[in-house]
């Protein structure tokens, strides 16, 4: 697979009547800025802690081990 038309702008009519290879690549446009702001999102320093602050909250809730008798 080629990856030199990667990250291109394309451009589409913005009014009247487009074509069905048209209308795939604005979906396929539209997808494509979705996976880039979720790649953004999720190497954020707020979603990668999630599980550090988790382990805190549950070590910190737990309830005490009874003594044995």
């Amino acid at each position: 697979m080629s990856h030199s038309l990667a990250n291109l702008n394309w451009r589409l009519p913005e009014a009247g009547t487009v074509s069905h290879d048209q209308a795939q690549l604005a979906v396929l446009m539209d997808i494509r800025e979705e996976l880039r702001t979720l790649n953004r999102l999720l190497g954020c320093s707020n979603f990668t802690g999630i599980p550090r602050v988790l382990k805190r909250i549950s070590a910190n809730t737990a309830k005490p081990r009874k003594p044995r008798s």
